[in-house]
């Protein structure tokens, strides 16, 4: 078993028995309990430790079969609350979409010259949107863009003829998602030091949004399990109504 830290063993003293699946808000509770606990040590050289505002995470564990193309989940999702943090957004377009592109926030626009910056090795954004007709120059980045999950797909809502729009919304913190092998789903729903009101109003947007999402083909419990983390803190099992 690895070895856990001071802090790590007082967040699980903290947290108590996390055996029994408690309501959400109990869960928003234990996890933002959790996560405002420091370690009691300085750095070597004295330096003080420096508090985080540590990302709360969702992760819902689905009753699908994710070797099957039909069973399979991804795509986009914007929060009402947001997630507490802006993402650098880049945008394949020309002419008067690529001004409105501009307008949106994308820290890059452009065509040809775009394909060849990337090509040349600049990655310094999260996520890349492309108009339809700009995907046979794009193309040429998949070996370089698939990878690390920045390729524009239509599947993911970042190929889109309101690329505007998706800038604007990628900006202010819409969330790519895709199943993994294991058929769960990861998903930031916000910071630690957001209102327990915002963080359950995001879970629970998430959730129904899954709900919506469930494919016809799967069969038994959708839901099978759900959790709930910061990012340096155990997890807490949430009660399925």
């Amino acid at each position: 078993m690895a070895n856990r830290s001071v802090a790590y063993k007082n967040m699980e003293k903290a947290a108590g028995d996390r055996s029994t699946p408690v309501d959400l808000g109990a869960g928003i509770a234990t996890v933002k309990k959790m996560a405002g606990i420091k370690a009691d040590r300085s750095y070597k050289n004295g330096r003080k430790r420096k508090g985080v505002d540590q990302t709360v995470e969702l992760v819902m564990h689905l009753g699908i079969d994710p070797r099957q193309a039909d069973q399979m989940l991804r795509g986009a999702i914007s929060l009402p609350k947001g997630i507490g943090k802006s993402r650098t957004v880049i945008a394949f377009c020309e002419g008067p979409a690529a001004e409105d592109a501009k307008a949106a926030g994308a820290v890059e626009v452009g065509g040809e010259e775009l394909v060849a910056k990337i090509t040349g090795g600049w990655m310094d954004f999260d996520v890349a949107v492309a108009h339809p007709s700009m995907m046979g120059k794009v193309g040429k980045l998949g070996r370089v863009l698939c990878p690390s999950g920045k390729m524009p797909s239509p599947k993911a809502g970042t190929v889109t003829a309101d690329v505007a729009k998706t800038v604007k919304e990628f900006s202010a913190g819409r969330i790519e998602f895709r199943n993994d092998a294991g058929g769960n789903i990861h998903l930031p729903v916000g910071k630690a030091s957001f209102p327990d009101a915002d963080l359950k109003e995001n879970i629970d947007a998430a959730i129904d949004h899954f709900a919506k999402l469930k494919p016809a083909a799967t069969k038994g419990t959708y839901f099978k399990r759900i959790s709930l983390s910061a990012t340096r803190t155990p997890s807490v099992a949430i009660a399925m109504a």
